[in-house]
């Protein structure tokens, strides 16, 4: 009798070693284009949230026939905000204002009925960020420190502390960075003299859709709303040392800021580490404390909260001069593959890429004729496309796709 064939039950361990590598080989051909994917739908809800701030921009104009401003607010007081009851100083930004055009009436009505916290000190202007909630204020002015879903792009990991209040989106000041001087006719410990100076050179310099605590409107976007940024993409802070969130300091407040060069003062040697150009070296003196962190302040209009400049092209370095009120070099900067979305005057979304022509870095600034070496009023942007594309009534209008 013939003897009864057995049949095989299970794998043998050479069988299943080659299936497991089988797998694993598909996973690591798949994970990029699975990766790739989440970006992209990252990258798409990000251009989303930018074009419901560019509808609420355009509806707020057709509310109230201006932009919202970059830089408004309540009181005039002289001094520190935090100690004059209502007092912001006009530092507001224009994100502010657009709340109740983003669904946001609920957080709008607090910030127009503000309220005194459990301390007994009214907090209209908000908390300083720090490393606990605790430590920079016992009782915060929640408005100021809430993030805003709307305002944040998902690429951007930043969350929480050392932060609170963040924002990716912030307003174009223009190709030149003396645009947002912090006295101007609202600071009465001034003189005249000097308050007409300030004026004189923010109405030569200020060249961008926004101009700190002025109002604008759309009919002075000469240029032509399709042709002029309103607004850009930025990072918030993640307290690594990165070029494009930390500012490093170039070393104080000098006219050398302003002429040619200026700009370029933190690419010195010392400053950026060679074998990571994404981060600053360690022994730099970066501006690390808990108030100088890029998009940490989605209320705040200083440049360096809620602003950018259109110098040095989007991704790079963030460069801080002296005033904490106006003279930050700070670009577009994103976590997308190659570059940051815009914001155009007429609601388009555009992706600009880090290689757009940004012309002659080493170029002066517009500025009034109060030093050698600056560039007259009206002169054309020396920073190519990049830098016309930053200004609204400079008589350059674009004639082909970026």
């Amino acid at each position: 009798m013939p003897p009864k064939i057995r049949s095989r039950k299970g794998f043998t361990l050479v069988e299943l070693l080659v299936v497991i590598a089988i797998i694993g080989v598909l996973v690591g051909l798949l994970l990029p284009a699975v990766q790739a994917a989440r970006e992209a739908a990252r990258r798409m809800s990000c251009s989303n949230n930018f074009k419901q701030i560019g509808l609420a921009i355009h509806n707020y104009h057709a509310a109230y026939n201006q932009m919202p401003q970059q830089g408004s607010g309540t009181g005039l007081a002289i001094g520190n905000p935090y100690e004059t009851p209502g007092a912001n100083e006009y530092r507001l930004s224009f994100l502010v204002g657009i709340t109740p055009f983003i669904e946001q009436q609920a957080i709008w009505e607090q910030i127009s009925n503000p309220y005194q916290t459990t301390g007994g000190t009214f907090q209209s202007m908000g908390p300083l960020p720090s490393l606990s909630l605790a430590e920079y204020n016992p009782n915060p002015y929640l408005p100021w420190i809430t993030d805003i879903a709307g305002y944040r792009c998902p690429s951007d990991p930043g969350r929480g502390l050392p932060s609170m209040g963040r924002t990716n989106y912030a307003a174009c000041m223009g190709d030149a960075n003396h645009t947002t001087i912090e006295g101007e006719t609202y600071r009465l410990n001034s003189s005249a003299l000097n308050n007409a100076a300030r004026l004189t050179n923010v109405g030569i310099a200020a060249r961008g859709a926004f101009v700190y605590r002025k109002k604008m409107a759309f009919r002075d976007i000469l240029d032509g709303l399709s042709n002029t940024i309103m607004c850009g993409e930025i990072l918030t802070d993640l307290g690594d040392r990165d070029i494009r969130t930390t500012p490093a300091n170039a070393g104080g407040r000098t006219t050398a800021q302003w002429s040619a060069g200026g700009i370029l003062r933190c690419r010195a040697p010392g400053f950026i580490d060679p074998e990571r150009p994404r981060f600053w070296t360690a022994t730099q003196a970066v501006e690390a404390s808990s108030e100088e962190r890029r998009g940490s302040k989605w209320m705040c209009a200083i440049v360096l909260y809620s602003g950018f400049h259109t110098m040095l092209p989007p991704n790079t370095e963030t460069c801080f001069h002296g005033n904490r009120h106006q003279e930050y070099i700070a670009s577009t900067s994103s976590h997308h593959q190659g570059g940051t979305h815009v914001l155009m005057g007429d609601g388009a979304i555009k992706f600009i890429t880090d290689s757009i022509d940004a012309g002659n870095s080493n170029s002066p600034q517009v500025k009034t004729p109060d030093q050698a070496g600056v560039l007259a009023a009206g002169s054309e942007s020396p920073f190519g496309l990049w830098g016309s594309l930053g200004t609204r009534a400079n008589k350059e209008t674009i004639s082909s796709e970026f």
